[in-house]
């Protein structure tokens, strides 16, 4: 009886000939050495063919993978995208489907007009992505053990999560085609959440598709984009992924935070914390990129365009404290944001990696005005984590009419703008009289900016003219309130002084008075038993006149 065999009934057949037991013991030329011989010459040969069969074995499991089909497909399609051959990039499946199978000798009839056409390095991305993702895992991890660019695997891992995951990754900001809705029959394509209910079956397959993506991420940096990371970390935690492999993510999110987007990084709490964003997240994250900039400090080696724009531009941990202050203002309007935990975030990066505080400061503000009932010490506690000298010259204006602030944090803040107007033009006289300089100016001198022009000069020293008389109008205003505080609490003080000294004259004038009473009233008293004693006693005197002895001599 004859067979076709063909690249989509090769692996069933092989399947039913081990099940039959159709071995060369029974009938020579059997069917399981026709099925095997066509595996080896034929299917593992061809790129498109590997492919069919490939996807063929996702309802012949476990037999296809027993009988190491799915192995021996992997490995053939891993070599096939790392090799450097032209015939073979170009047999891939993007050809038109009619195109039969290539002959027993694997020739093409197409070879010689495309021998010299180029071949973008991601011509096999579209092919594998639309595996079932355990089978993409393997032909992945047989893709890394060959030797392929890490970068090219972070690639291929993004093209698969915008075909299964739509609106997980933005296509347009990949350079790829639009291709978010050509998933496979097999695998549940992720939808919107919010407008259908999923059932367990559909969530279990999508966190399937996660961990596993997650787990087959190269453990280097810039691989993938820290958007994409940042993307796959809220799916995951919407979908409570294990977390082991939260984790995983938040390690590699950590190794290249400073280039991740505000808008990322606003990441909701699925949880029961009580805050809208998931602050805690974002702390874990500062953390990962401090223990990142500790132990792996940059090289020169290997540099890529990434790392050359990174050297250019700011350094790492200025741009991650940016990104922070920007984090900490959209946060800052939660209401359940409580004052220590709005400073262990602040706090999280060190002072140094802020070049300016007004960012900082932004936040701060935006904190206080959300949370009026903040007593004076929570004030000047989040106040303190500020440096008034690296506070620019808007801030410090704004600083100077804002009541939300404590009163001293103001004037710390305008004496501190004060000191650099005067350090600035210390250090422009001293370079004008040819003296020495003992420290680094501030902004540019006088006499160069007269050599140089005379236009921005003369605007420049207007505006620092101007700065210096509202920052004096400011001090002297913060004087004359002061001094009328002052002058409040002395007048207190003596009207307080005042009702102390007649409160204490009333009660001496009411004790004295109280005595000179008792001594009058005891005078008379006295008196009284004096008259008493004189008038009884002539009358004792009649009674008992006196008795006379009258002698005869």
């Amino acid at each position: 009886m004859a067979v076709d065999l063909t690249a989509s009934n090769i692996a069933g057949l092989r399947c039913a000939a081990e099940y039959l037991e159709m071995t060369e013991d029974l009938e020579e030329g059997n069917l399981i050495f026709k099925t095997e011989a066509f595996l080896s010459y034929v299917v593992l040969s061809s790129w498109r063919d590997s492919i069919v069969v490939l996807k063929s074995c996702e309802d012949l499991s476990p037999w296809a993978e027993n009988l190491q089909i799915v192995r021996r497909c992997s490995e053939s399609i891993a070599w096939k995208a790392r090799a450097t051959a032209k015939g073979t990039k170009l047999a891939h499946t993007g050809m038109s489907p009619k195109t039969g199978s290539p002959k027993w000798n694997g020739k093409s009839k197409e070879g010689s007009s495309t021998k010299h056409q180029q071949v973008p390095p991601d011509w096999w991305f579209e092919d594998v992505s639309t595996l079932r993702i355990d089978h993409f895992v393997r032909v992945v991890t047989a893709i890394k053990v060959k030797g392929m660019r890490f970068e090219l695997i972070g690639a291929t891992i993004i093209r698969y999560a915008s075909k299964w995951l739509p609106g997980l990754v933005d296509e347009a900001t990949h350079g790829y085609d639009n291709t978010w809705n050509q998933g496979g029959g097999n695998m549940i394509v992720a939808g919107n959440s919010s407008e259908e209910e999923l059932s367990g079956t559909q969530v279990r397959a999508r966190r399937m598709v996660v961990e596993s993506l997650i787990s087959i991420i190269p453990p280097i940096k810039d691989c993938v984009s820290c958007s994409f990371l940042l993307q796959l970390l809220r799916l995951a935690k919407m979908l409570r992924v294990a977390h082991a492999s939260i984790a995983d993510l938040e390690k590699r999110i950590g190794m290249q935070l400073e280039q991740a987007s505000l808008a990322d990084l606003l990441i909701p709490s699925y949880g029961k914390c009580e805050t809208f964003y998931d602050v805690e997240l974002v702390q874990r994250l500062v953390e990962h990129f401090k223990v990142q900039e500790q132990t792996q400090p940059s090289s020169p080696g290997r540099e890529s365009l990434s790392d050359e724009h990174r050297q250019s531009g700011p350094s790492a941990k200025a741009r991650a404290a940016r990104l922070l202050d920007g984090y900490l203002s959209e946060v800052s309007r939660d209401r359940n944001l409580s004052p220590t935990k709005f400073q262990a975030l602040a706090e999280a990066l060190p002072e140094s990696a802020r070049t300016s505080d007004d960012g900082l400061y932004r936040a701060i503000d935006s904190y206080l005005k959300a949370h009026p009932t903040l007593s004076e010490h929570e004030r000047k506690r989040l106040c303190r984590l500020m440096d008034c000298r690296k506070i620019s010259v808007d801030a410090c204006m704004h600083a100077a009419q804002n009541d939300r602030l404590p009163l001293r944090f103001v004037v710390q803040i305008l004496f501190s703008e004060q000191v650099k107007i005067s350090n600035a033009i210390a250090n422009s006289s001293l370079q004008g009289g040819g003296e020495p300089m003992h420290y680094q100016p501030m902004i540019p001198t006088r006499k160069q900016l007269l050599e140089g022009t005379p236009l921005s000069f003369q605007e420049g020293w207007a505006a620092a003219t101007k700065d210096i008389s509202t920052l004096t109008f400011e001090l002297e205003d913060m004087k004359a309130k002061y001094t009328e505080l002052q002058r409040d609490m002395d007048r207190l003080r003596s009207m307080f002084e005042k009702m102390t000294s007649l409160s204490s004259r009333t009660i001496k004038h009411r004790s004295s008075s109280r005595t000179s009473r008792w001594k009058k009233l005891s005078k008379l008293t006295r008196i009284t038993g004096m008259e008493d004693n004189e008038m009884e006693a002539p009358v004792e005197a009649r009674k008992e006149p006196r008795r006379r002895r009258y002698s005869i001599s």
